[in-house]
């Protein structure tokens, strides 16, 4: 099959790599020293999923030709530019869009009115500091969907074809599970904030505190706004809303099974990824989402404001800040 991956950060590059790998004609959009690097020496895969070097992968600017697979991977944030650039390549493509955040797939559909627009939730961890080179630090299963029903033909389709390189599984209320996976996406603003790794912030008594507190504001949002959160990584609607109920001293329970699944390698997160490589971050699709949602819903997310708000400053100064000026910012 020929398929494109439009987007060439670690998640791209690590479909890019396991597509090609399983025998797909892979086109890779990419950017600058992204792009160099990948035309010059190929693309190299190490890590969870094995190493895998290959120089067949072809990598352009700009997409064009048709294709029978489409995989928007681009951050949330620069979807739109994504879609408007080749938008005249993908009309009446099927496309996969793999992203954070709750609104990537409406954002394809309405772009692409002649497309039959899905998305992919994916729990792998990885990391792109180097161009042309994506390490997997935690591999794990993506899953496909789209809305709140069962997972139709098509989706069923495309997973089968997906799961040939990579475990894959078709899921239904995909709605709900983009809640779920916004729950596990609060892993990514203090790591973001503070330089250190996903495992050191929740290792960090304060810190862990204030993530799961985090937590809590984006479940408590999406029960209100009258969500069923889907079934992802462990979680299921029935315990998020009783870690919604929960003293925050037993609900620090959730981060620290996320430290303990990720294991002893370092897991810088996303959105630390983004800053390091100068680039703007998601996070007004991650806890700015959390705190829209309850504003909507006519309450708000306290925690998840200051969350935005710094990784913002971040972004802005370039310094990170220390776990005590993090707390000290915080409100009690």
């Amino acid at each position: 099959m020929r398929i494109a991956v439009i987007g060439a950060g670690a998640l791209g590059c690590t479909f890019a790599a396991l597509l090609d790998k399983a025998g797909h004609e892979v086109i890779l959009v990419a950017r600058g020293a992204q792009l160099a690097a990948v035309t010059a020496s190929g693309l190299r895969l190490s890590g969870g999923f094995g190493d895998w070097r290959t120089t067949r992968l072809v990598a352009v600017p700009t997409l064009s030709g048709p294709v029978d697979l489409a995989l928007l991977t681009v951050k949330a944030q620069d979807a739109p530019a994504a879609l408007a650039e080749h938008g005249g390549a993908l009309g009446g493509i099927p496309v996969l869009v793999v992203q954070n955040g709750l609104d990537g797939v409406r954002t394809a559909s309405e772009a692409l009115p002649e497309s039959s627009c899905f998305g992919a939730l994916s729990i792998i961890a990885a990391s792109y500091l180097e161009p042309g080179s994506v390490t997997v630090t935690t591999p794990a299963t993506t899953y496909l969907g789209r809305g709140s029903g069962a997972p139709d033909a098509e989706v069923l389709r495309f997973a089968a074809v997906l799961g040939e390189a990579l475990p894959v599984e078709a899921l239904p209320n995909f709605v709900g599970a983009q809640w779920t996976k916004l729950v596990v996406n609060q892993l990514n603003a203090l790591p973001a904030i503070t330089g250190l790794s996903v495992q050191e912030v929740i290792g960090h008594r304060g810190l862990r505190r204030v993530m799961t507190r985090s937590m809590r504001e984006a479940v408590r949002a999406g029960i209100a706004r009258g969500i069923r959160f889907g079934s992802l990584q462990g979680l299921s609607d029935r315990n998020l809303r009783l870690f919604a109920r929960l003293p925050i001293v037993l609900g620090q329970v959730l981060p620290l099974r996320f430290a303990a699944r990720m294991g002893s390698v370092p897991n810088p997160g996303s959105t630390l990824q983004s800053l390091k490589r100068g680039q703007r971050t998601e996070i007004d699709y991650l806890n700015g989402a959390v705190v829209r949602e309850a504003r909507l819903a006519g309450f708000r997310a306290p925690v998840n404001e200051v969350l935005t708000a710094l990784v913002h400053e971040v972004e802005e100064s370039g310094r990170f800040l220390s776990p005590r000026e993090v707390l000290e910012r915080l409100p009690g």
